[in-house]
């Protein structure tokens, strides 16, 4: 396995965040549309969370702290 750079994962949903933020909405309409703004805010929740974490290696583990409050 190669190197696990936990930097660079952490960039990684950093990116992804800002990319649930900036992407448009397909042209949908009622509950579909309800649907994929609702799957969209909760990608970019999920992926704010983990780009916000610190991290340590603990017992030969990845320990991510998140911040809950903000």
């Amino acid at each position: 396995m190669a190197a696990f750079d936990v930097d660079a994962f952490i960039e990684r949903f950093r990116q992804r965040a800002a990319a649930v933020r900036e992407r448009g909405i397909p042209p949908l309409e009622g509950q579909a549309r309800r649907l994929y703004v609702e799957a969209a805010e909760q990608d970019h929740l999920d992926y704010s969370l983990v780009a916000s974490a610190e991290w340590a290696v603990e017992d030969g583990r990845l320990v991510l702290r998140i911040p809950l409050q903000g």
